[in-house]
């Protein structure tokens, strides 16, 4: 059973984890969790336990989650100027890539699996992705980075911090979307989308740029 791709859950776990059968499920428990402000890097036992998350920490459950379901467990970091980086749970469907994703704000969100390239699927992000003031800042993106290279650190159930898979996401090469930014002057994001994007959210969880 699907399951048995990542031994180690628990019962209860694995009822709870058997209810969210898509990704478009994975997403729904995802926005429904509490949004954490902490600097925390949890693993995906941890948020089932605390029901709360930061987009790390989400993209980590979602990737686990994906597994479960017969996925490989995938994220990809979105590396960002004058704002916090964001990271997305990836996955693929008929050939084509999909995300997952928790967020403080309303459309760094879940993608459908139409896509027919990891960049046509980063740049879906690219308009909706700025700060408090309506900077657009995505500037770069990390290559699909599986999971199953850590799982010698058991880092779907750790008790303990996962800083280091953030460190390795820091460190990895990143692909700019942009390969000259100083020849394009970017228009701030539409007022109403700003709103629109940071509507319910939490505030002490919100990047303050310069």
């Amino acid at each position: 059973m699907s399951e048995m791709r990542t031994p180690g859950w628990t019962r209860q776990e694995i009822r709870e984890l058997r209810k969210l059968k898509t990704p478009t499920h994975i997403q729904a428990y995802l926005n429904e969790l509490s949004y954490n402000e902490a600097s925390s890097a949890m693993s995906p036992r941890h948020v089932m336990r605390e029901q709360s998350a930061h987009c790390f920490e989400g993209a980590l459950f979602a990737a686990a989650v994906l597994r479960f379901l017969g996925h490989p467990a995938l994220i990809v970091d979105l590396a960002a100027v004058n704002d916090d980086d964001h990271v997305i749970a990836v996955f693929r469907a008929n050939g084509l890539w999909g995300a997952v994703a928790k967020s403080n704000t309303t459309l760094l969100r879940f993608r459908e699996p139409v896509y027919r390239s990891l960049r046509e699927l980063v740049m879906s992000y690219f308009e909706m992705y700025f700060n408090v003031k309506g900077y657009k800042s995505l500037r770069s993106y990390s290559r699909p980075v599986n999971l199953a290279r850590f799982d010698h650190r058991h880092w779907t159930f750790a008790e303990d911090d996962l800083d280091y898979i953030g460190d390795y996401l820091y460190e990895i090469p990143h692909i700019p979307v942009l390969q000259d930014w100083k020849k394009v002057r970017f228009q701030k994001a539409d007022p109403d989308l700003v709103r629109a994007c940071f509507l319910g959210a939490k505030e002490a969880g919100l990047f303050k740029p310069r």
